[in-house]
């Protein structure tokens, strides 16, 4: 990774952390390889995310459409946006989630909020003991409805 992709993956995760009362932090960058919405057509913009259930070690893909929340174990993910990098750059996905956790009995509870980055999970991760959840791609899902996990 270059220093400047470096440089913007920590100044998005500075200004997520600073702004996370706002809906949606800017994601900024100043590098010519600019992330953008995904380019219009049919279908719906959708993140591919990854979800892992550490207490039955089971994995599971599944789509969330941008605007709206959706179901993973206890968790509710929203997808606030979701960008991809220009053709003529190197391959990459950012998500903006805000995740939080509905555990039966208890208060909702705030789990994360910030861009996650599909190339460098480990920069913006979900830190939890039961759940991870990393994004893949954002893309574009046909039909009436993405598949989801609700």
């Amino acid at each position: 990774m270059t220093t400047g992709a470096l440089a913007l993956l920590a100044s998005v995760v500075t200004a997520a952390a600073q702004q996370q009362q706002q809906p949606l932090p800017p994601l900024r960058n100043d590098n010519p390889a600019t992330l953008q919405a995904i380019p219009g057509g049919a279908g719906k913009r959708v993140a591919e995310l990854q979800g892992l259930d550490k207490v039955t070690a089971r994995t599971q893909r599944f789509y969330a459409p941008v605007g709206e929340a959706t179901r993973f174990g206890t968790l509710d993910i929203h997808v606030g946006d979701c960008l991809v990098n220009t053709p003529d750059a190197p391959p990459e996905s950012a998500a903006y989630l805000t995740i939080v956790d509905h555990k039966p009995g208890q208060p909702e509870q705030k789990l994360f909020a910030g861009w996650m980055f599909a190339s460098t999970p480990s920069l913006s991760a979900l830190d939890d003991g039961v759940y991870d959840v990393r994004v893949l791609a954002c893309t574009m899902a046909t039909g009436s409805s993405p598949p989801s996990s609700r």
